[in-house]
């Protein structure tokens, strides 16, 4: 069949009042009236994540999981994509963040059957390491399974006992700088050719099975993700939509011009490419779907299409080519936005949509005819973030990427000079599951299924959601329970600190739940954060939900890690952070675009934006003219040519609100620097109505000791509060501190659990407050306060955190608290105007490099200045962490030390259990 380019027109998306939200299934629209019904977490009370209750597990994502049939966890990483053996038999999965980027499970015994990988004690190391964009293949007859690698292709001989024999690589050419990014994978009907979409490249290559040898190649829509046959017609899932044209506002990814909204930044087009295969000059045709097409399942003629960022699903007539009907999973009322529908089958006249970030399938009942208007029948739920579904032997199989959370091995943290290493629980102990079920009955799924998925998720009615007497107006309160009554709080300022968990930095607090072995940096490196936690409220039951900073940026400005990011974790090569990638950006638009969308005034100093726009200056540059303003000096020396940042976004909206002078992430620029550039700004224009900026130094990496880093953090936080406490705002601001993650330390709740504060003449005082929050509930408050409706399902449903406030404010203003640890220490370069030397601290100076070690300090050095940490493409979480910890741990020890659990000192390329490269996380 040939399908020319028809153009399809779906129906017109309306914006709808809050009282009337539209539900359109199978072309039906239902309208349900009263106010718009926001979701509470309050039901959590004082769960701890990691901890069984009654209701389920709790997890770190605002929800619990209590998955019907049977789990089988895996703790080697993530699932990034998996595949079902012709047969049945086997389920393989790619995996990340454990260096086990290959499982392969035993359906009948239910157990895990093979692994490959670079880890320790694998049943195969393997060449790449890399995992594509979609999961494996098996070949129709189950001996040969594909594994999509960023390079190319790896293919195993399967055994009679389905276990993979040595992989044989295929490589595909880079083309133009862009890897191939290998994604879904099909056979053609009679088996004789492998076609795969290369996500990188934009492209469809096909192969022959036996050889590799290319075959042909056809262009096709942006990053496509999977491929599907109907017939002889492939079809392509273009998750970036269709090629811009003139007169389109596009933005990048991956070198690919996107077409975005001129201001929030958002991909706008989703598209399928249709290949004639038995025609290769055949013109590639096309069909609009919603936006970000994913997964694709043909079943009767029809094409199923997962449009997983307009949380809907296409129904294509392959007989025509047309879409025929869009069915909606945006299952709750209180949001249309952030379900991401990602994976689809059939089952006993069943349509199944996984929805990742509802932790559920939804189930939808099929027509007589296969394009008659589908009838929704409920929900099931699953573990955490469900990426596959598949029909095996009258059940169904869900992998679920995320498992039961973190709650892997534990991990050892190294911190380096004046610390101790510390094991406990990691952001990192990433976990990924199978449950399996016999599907339940339509009126068992609507009667005591779905109302299970509402509970997990905390979504319902809640305390933000109330009326006022008639004629009686809402009084000012700090947190008011309906969106858009007054606030006491005026201001608001996010600080956004790096990387660290609650025991890390609060563990030596009597007052809260800690573990004082954990705390590398506790009260001597930390005074203000422990003196603010004692005078403002001390959170010790409060949780980042990223595993890195990839994610973590993620869920503070946009209330989600979306699908883009969460399934690209394999690989990393399209983009880490999402800040300058288009596909990284959900379609109702981040946190400042909804205080805007308010009403309100907004102002960016450094946060969610790239390095572009830094000078050449140093961090003893930086160091000195901050000490210098700090001790009464000319400020003009912040701005001075070789210091002076011209720094920007590829987001119009955030943009046109970022002080370009203010720094992102960057070692070679201390906090103390961004703190005066604010401070300088502050006094001349006053603050905004919602102002964010970034504090990088508490990554650590940079060129002093890493307490000294999170020590010169805590000063800059420290100043920023008794410059804000004695202004004429203090009065109507709250100040969040929060950490975008909390990867690189441990703690003995769980590795999300991180070190949060709400600062306020209206906070909390001298309380400490166990309720479970995440950073949703913080951007939940933020927004509450603001009066900015929820960017997305998980906002709108998370419960404000009315507990960090009262209704009495006091006013008394902060004083920071000196440093405790030089701000210098360990540097190898002193700065020109002198080696910092608090009261009662030695200032450090690193020792010269033992001889026989000064080659090696050579090669690490070398490996360092490419892990941009530092500089114009400064970038988190680059470095791969095995490498990166040794770098610490032997910079710290001038060499002399192996790292604990090693028998020697190693050069890079021979740290063992290291993925090479490691841009992934630190």
């Amino acid at each position: 069949m040939k399908v020319t380019r028809n153009r399809v027109v779906r129906p017109a998306r309306r914006r709808l009042p809050r009282t009337a939200l539209a539900v359109l299934v199978g072309g039906l629209t239902l309208a349900v009236t009263g106010t718009v019904a926001y979701g509470t977490t309050l039901g959590f009370g004082q769960h701890q994540v990691g901890t069984e209750y009654p209701d389920g597990l709790q997890i770190s994502s605002n929800q619990v999981l209590r998955p019907l049939g049977d789990r089988l966890s895996t703790p080697y990483g993530k699932f990034m994509g998996s595949t079902v053996s012709p047969d049945g038999r086997y389920l393989a999965a790619t995996a990340n963040d454990r260096s086990v980027s290959l499982q392969i499970f035993d359906l009948q015994s239910y157990r895990l059957l093979w692994r490959g990988g670079t880890a320790t004690g694998v049943d195969q190391k393997l060449t790449d390491n890399t995992v594509g964009q979609e999961g494996p293949l098996y070949s129709p007859d189950g001996t040969v399974l594909w594994m999509p690698n960023a390079t190319g292709l790896t293919r195993f001989p399967i055994g009679p006992d389905g276990k993979p024999g040595v992989g044989t690589k295929i490589t595909l050419p880079t083309v133009d700088g862009k890897q191939p990014l290998t994604a879904g994978m099909t056979y053609s009907p009679d088996g004789s050719t492998l076609y795969a979409a290369l996500n990188g490249q934009n492209t469809v290559v096909a192969l022959d099975p036996a050889t590799g040898a290319a075959q042909g190649t056809w262009p096709v829509g942006n990053a496509p993700r999977q491929v599907a046959f109907a017939g002889d017609t492939l079809y392509v899932s273009d998750e970036g939509g269709r090629p811009a044209g003139g007169g389109d506002q596009t933005q990048d990814s991956y070198g690919t011009a996107i077409v975005a909204d001129p201001v929030r930044g958002t991909s706008t087009t989703g598209t399928l490419s249709v290949i004639d295969t038995t025609d290769p000059a055949a013109p590639v045709g096309t069909i609009p779907v919603g936006l970000h097409p994913t997964d694709l399942l043909v079943a009767d003629d029809v094409l199923y299409v997962a449009n997983t960022f307009d949380d809907t699903v296409s129904v294509v007539d392959t007989t025509t080519g047309t879409v025929k009907q869009t069915i909606n999973t945006q299952p709750w009322q209180g949001s249309q936005v952030g379900y991401a529908p990602d994976a689809l089958a059939v089952v006993d006249g069943r349509l199944l949509v996984s929805l990742g970030r509802a932790n559920a399938i939804a189930v939808y009942r099929v027509g007589q005819d296969a394009l008659d208007p589908v009838s929704y029948v409920g929900l099931v739920p699953t573990d955490y973030y469900p990426e596959d579904v598949f029909p095996v032997g009258g059940q169904v199989v869900v992998a679920n990427r995320r498992g039961v959370d973190a709650r892997g091995p534990l991990l050892t943290f190294n911190e380096g000079y004046g610390t101790t290493p510390a094991t406990g629980r990691g952001t990192h102990g990433t976990t990924a599951s199978l449950t399996r079920f016999t599907l339940p009955s339509d009126t068992d799924i609507r009667r005591q299924w779905t109302t299970t998925v509402y509970r997990q998720n905390g979504w319902g009615q809640g305390d933000s959601d109330v009326k006022h007497a008639r004629g009686k107006k809402a009084k000012a309160v700090p947190v008011p329970k309906k969106i858009g009554d007054p606030s006491t709080i005026k201001h608001v300022f996010m600080l956004v600190k790096e990387n660290r968990t609650y025991d890390q930095i609060h563990g030596d607090m009597t007052e809260g739940n800690g573990d004082a072995s954990l705390a590398q940096f506790g009260e001597t490196v930390t005074p203000n954060t422990h003196a603010l936690a004692r005078e403002f409220g001390l959170y010790d039951n409060t949780y980042d939900v990223g595993t890195n900073s990839a994610e973590g940026h993620n869920w503070l400005m946009q209330g989600d890690d979306p699908e883009y990011t969460e399934s690209s974790a394999g690989e990393y090569t399209r983009s880490y952070d999402t800040e300058e990638d288009v596909l990284g950006h959900q379609r109702s638009g981040f946190l400042w675009t909804a205080v805007q969308a308010a009403g309100n005034s907004a102002r960016n100093y450094g946060e969610f934006i790239y390095t572009e726009g830094k000078p050449a200056g140093t961090w003893q540059q930086y160091y000195c003219a901050s000490r210098s303003v700090d001790q009464g000096g000319d400020p003009a020396q912040l701005s001075s040519q070789a210091l002076r940042g011209n720094y920007g976004s590829v987001i119009p909206s955030l943009d046109a609100i970022t002080y370009r002078q203010s720094p992102p992430f960057d070692l070679s620029i201390p906090d103390l620097y961004r703190y005066q550039v604010w401070k300088q700004d502050f006094l001349e224009r006053g603050p905004a109505d919602f102002q964010m900026m970034w504090l990088s130094d508490d990554h650590t990496g940079g060129p002093v000791s890493a307490r000294a880093e999170v020590a010169g953090s805590d000063l800059a936080v420290g100043k920023i509060v008794d410059t804000i406490s004695h202004s004429r705002w203090w009065k109507n601001s709250a100040i969040f501190v929060v950490e975008d993650d909390s990867q690189n330390g441990a703690d003995h709740v769980d590795g999300h659990r991180a070190p949060v504060q709400v600062i306020s003449p209206w906070a909390v005082h001298g309380k400490t407050v166990s309720r479970y929050y995440s950073q949703i509930n913080m951007v939940r408050t933020i927004e509450q306060i603001l009066g900015a409706e929820p960017l997305n399902q998980k906002v709108a449903a998370a419960t404000p955190m009315f507990d960090a406030f009262r209704k009495k404010p006091d006013y008394t203003a902060y004083d920071a608290k000196p440093n405790r640890v030089p701000l210098t220490e360990n540097i190898a370069t002193p700065p020109a105007c002198g080696l910092d030397a608090p009261t009662g601290a030695r200032a450090v100076q690193a020792a010269p490099t033992p001889t026989p070690y000064v080659s090696y300090a050579t090669a690490w050095q070398e490996w360092a200045a490419k892990q941009h940490l530092t500089g114009p493409k400064a970038q988190p979480d680059y470095a791969n962490p095995e490498l990166m910890n040794r770098f610490t741990w032997y910079d710290a020890h001038h060499w002399e030390l192996p790292y604990p659990g090693d028998e020697e000192i190693y050069l890079p390329d021979e740290v063992p259990g290291a993925a090479l490269p490691g841009s992934e996380v630190e």
